[in-house]
Order: structure tokens, then C-alpha cells, then sequence
């Protein structure tokens, strides 16, 4: 497919991303203008402790209410995704992991975004919280195991990435 970017605008400067305007040439013929938010990148972490995954529910003022998600964040300038995982669980859970794997990325919308996460199973956790975010109000949720996964087939679970992260860990953790 021949696609030509003619021009690029930002036209929105954001804390967590850009927002650009682009004009693109389709085949030599058409043109349109196309809406693309630019972001740093993100993880979301399965923590997962005494035969639990660790959720987070907090409020996410785009959908006007709460969602029982599992912990994430966006990539500070510099920072790896594993620091920036091992640094996300502590603020969101006030759990450190002893042990974090990662179980793959992907694009959380690539019909309008740039924001690719890195997903990471973290085990071993042990208290060790850091301050959070002054403007997430989170509170901490375990699940069993089990439950998690039926939250997630009936429709209960309705956080993209984390339904994501479930079926990227489910080979890697046990089900009671």
C-alpha cells in the first residue's frame, strides 16, 4: 500500500501525550486528515499473590466511572519498561515484586494511538509501597485466580488491557 504523509501537526501538547494532525496520500489519489495520539508507551503488570491477582479499581474520568483494572502506567522519558513496571506496582499495590517477567506487548489502539505496552507477570510480592500519582485514587482488589478468569468470559472484566494481559498469562499462571 503507497501511503504519503504530507504534513504533520501537533495540535494538542499534553502531561501524558501529544495530539497530531496528519494529511496522508492514499495511492497517488486521495487525501485525508488523520487524528494520531502520540504516547510514550506504557505497562500493565499481573501481579499475582497467594493464588490472587492483585486488581486496582479507580476512576477513569474519560468512561465517568470506575474500573476494576490491573495496574499500569506510561513510561517516563528514559525509563525502561521493566523499571517502569517494578516502579508502577509499588505505587499502584504497595507491593515490590521479587520476581517480574515479561509476557509479551502489544498496541492498546492503533487505530488512533501510538501507545504500545509492555506486559509484565509479577510474582514473589512483598510490601514496599511508594507514593502514587496525586491524581489516581486507587484502591487494591485481589481476585482469585479462578474468578478473575470467569469475570473476564461473562463480561464482568471490561478493561481492554487487562483482558489482554489475561489471555497473554494465562499459559504462565495457575488457575486453583
Amino acid at each position: 500500500m503507497s501511503i504519503e504523509v504530507i504534513e504533520q501537526k501537533t495540535v494538542y501538547q499534553g502531561r501524558a501525550f501529544k495530539v497530531r494532525c496528519d494529511k496522508v496520500r492514499f495511492h497517488e489519489e486521495s487525501t485525508t486528515s488523520m487524528d494520531v495520539v502520540e504516547h510514550a508507551g506504557a505497562v500493565t503488570i499481573l501481579p499475582v499473590r497467594d493464588g490472587c491477582i492483585q486488581f486496582v479499581r479507580q476512576y477513569r474520568h474519560p468512561i465517568g466511572m470506575e474500573l476494576l483494572e490491573l495496574p499500569a502506567g506510561t513510561l517516563d522519558p528514559g525509563e525502561s519498561p521493566e523499571a517502569c513496571a517494578l516502579r508502577e506496582i509499588r505505587e499502584e499495590t504497595g507491593f515490590a515484586a521479587g520476581r517480574m517477567v515479561k509476557l509479551g506487548e502489544f498496541y492498546l489502539a492503533p487505530g488512533y494511538s501510538t501507545e504500545y505496552t509492555h506486559v509484565f507477570l509479577a510474582t514473589e510480592l512483598h510490601p514496599d509501597p511508594l507514593p502514587g500519582d496525586p491524581d489516581e485514587f486507587i484502591t487494591l482488589e485481589p481476585v482469585p485466580i479462578e474468578q478473575a478468569y470467569e469475570m473476564a468470559n461473562n463480561g464482568k472484566l471490561v478493561d481492554g488491557k487487562s483482558l489482554a494481559v489475561l489471555l497473554l498469562a494465562q499459559p504462565f499462571i495457575q488457575k486453583s
